[in-house]
């Protein structure tokens, strides 16, 4: 394996390794914050208003997170964001109001430090030819965490409605930092990245949904036999999704090269929109903010596991399609300026996913899966767009931005 190919693989490792235990904690988060305020009268804290923090913490901070990637080069850029991921899993060890708000904002500066320092340290490793390739590499390996993490969650939380405490407690690139933040509100300013900004705000809305919403939904569906259980195969399922859909466009990371990236995000786009057509029938319009026995729209009013694990598979081989090919795009297309293109890519998805957070602790299922469509139609078509301008276009034509 030749050196870049063997950089990129341990980056997706240990991208695995963090987000095994992130993303497996916020899929639970808010099912063990009730547990902790069925403990503690005290604990007042929310997991949606958590996340809310956390991605509104994010969106702001990629604006400064270039200037630090500029000071500190991608590899301790990374290792500082990774830090912060530790301190925010180590405070539910000592649940406390202020310390869950605090490590939120904390987190919220570490992810954009890691992600910046991740898209800039992708795009250093691959040339035009190889970014789809290493692009569904990384994807497959870091969207690993969902299955590992979930498959904990299906064994220790079998059978509970209640998690209980003792569940619980178990290279420099150059540049001063100031002319880094300048060309990141020039790159801002320009039609594609205007453009892309679309795509980026919709796979945000996409994030915060299957990552929080959805699991909290089907956790909250009563009639389902052992919805709590099935959280745990549902963020399996969701893994299985993203990891396939990794593993399929390396394969055909070629073709995407040659024929375009557009049919892969348009397969994204259909699976989604049916998606959410599935989970509007299956799962009651309440589900997202309290504990229901409301009927589906299917015979009877039962709501069906399998079709709920089917949507939750689905939802994640659609935004594998997306985040592939926006990580191909900009690593394509902007390799002058890796580092402000992807802090701007995470600060857009980053302030979506932080809105949808919000809309989701009051608005019922429906009107989120309305806004998600919406927005899932908008987002395709402005990535098609310029996907279809790169085609036509010389490569050295593109973005003369230096930094």
């Amino acid at each position: 394996m030749e050196r870049t190919t063997f950089s990129v693989v341990v980056l997706g490792v240990a991208f695995m390794f963090i987000f095994t235990s992130f993303q497996t904690q916020g899929n639970m988060q808010q099912v063990v914050i009730k547990s902790i305020q069925r403990d503690d009268s005290n604990f007042k804290g929310s997991g949606y208003i958590s996340l809310a923090v956390i991605y509104a913490v994010f969106a702001t901070f990629n604006w400064l997170a270039p200037s630090c990637l500029s000071f500190l080069g991608p590899k301790l850029t990374m290792i500082v964001g990774g830090v912060t991921y530790v301190i925010f899993i180590a405070s539910f060890l000592w649940p406390q109001t202020w310390l869950l708000y605090l490590s939120s904002v904390l987190i919220g500066v570490g992810a954009a430090l890691i992600w910046t320092g991740q898209g800039n340290y992708l795009t250093l490793m691959s040339e035009r030819d190889t970014i789809a390739r290493n692009s569904g590499i990384f994807w497959a390996l870091f969207q690993s965490s969902l299955l590992f993490g979930n498959i904990f969650v299906f064994y220790m939380f079998m059978g509970k409605d209640v998690i209980d405490a003792g569940t619980r407690l178990v290279d420099d690139m150059g540049g001063p930092p100031l002319d880094a933040l300048k060309k990141s509100f020039e790159l801002f300013k320009t039609r594609d990245m205007i453009l892309l900004s679309a795509t980026f705000f919709y796979t945000g809305l996409s994030l915060s949904f299957f990552s929080g919403v959805y699991s909290t939904c089907v956790g909250s569906t009563l009639r389902f036999s052992d919805p709590t259980r099935l959280v745990g195969i549902s963020g399996m399922c969701i893994g299985i999704g993203e990891i396939s859909g990794g593993a399929i466009f390396v394969i055909f990371a070629d073709k995407t090269v040659k024929k375009g990236r557009d049919p892969v995000v348009l397969i994204g786009f259909l699976t989604h929109l049916l998606a959410f057509f599935l989970i509007f029938l299956n799962l009651p319009t309440k589900s997202p903010l309290d504990r229901t026995f409301d009927p589906s729209f299917f015979p009877g009013g039962q709501p069906s596991e399998f079709v709920a694990l089917l949507c939750s598979t689905m939802l994640g081989f659609g935004d594998a399609c997306f985040n592939t090919q926006i990580y191909s795009i900009l690593g394509s297309i902007y390799q002058d300026n890796s580092g402000p293109a992807f802090a701007l890519y995470k600060f857009t998805q980053s302030l979506s996913a932080a809105a949808c957070f919000f809309y989701s602790s009051v608005l019922e299922l429906h009107w989120q899966l309305d806004i998600l469509t919406a927005f899932c139609m908008v987002g395709t078509m402005t990535f098609c767009i310029v996907e279809w301008k790169v085609q036509v276009t010389a490569p050295s034509s593109q973005h003369g931005l230096k930094i």
